[in-house]
């Protein structure tokens, strides 16, 4: 597989989750562009809430599909594994980005001692 497609799985997977925004049916929504471009005004804090949401619902869209391809009434196996590496991917990403949160307030903490 070439790298440019890993590319593509990685960053619309990272993007939905950050978004909040997926399709409970395939996974595959579109990025709503207002929930992108103007935060809440909660930040970093609705910003994780939201990766959160979005990694619940690919993780749901990754069971589900993972149930129908173990009874049979999944027509293409290549959904299920798409969906279980975004799902998978999607997790390693929010938690970096809570690893990173935690570090910096940290650090925070130690400059002000």
């Amino acid at each position: 597989m070439p790298i440019d497609a890993v590319n593509g799985v990685t960053t619309n997977a990272m993007t939905r989750a950050f978004a909040g925004a997926t399709d409970a049916a395939t996974g595959a929504g579109a990025v709503d562009a207002t929930a992108a471009t103007a935060p809440s005004g909660d930040g970093f804090a609705a910003s994780l809430g939201n990766a959160v949401d979005g990694l619940q619902q690919l993780q749901s869209d990754s069971k589900t599909l993972a149930l129908k391809a173990v009874t049979g009434n999944l027509d293409d196996i290549h959904d299920a594994t798409i969906a279980a590496t975004r799902a998978q991917v999607t997790l390693e990403l929010v938690a970096a980005v809570r690893n990173k949160g935690v570090d910096a307030f940290n650090e925070i903490m130690r400059m002000q001692a």
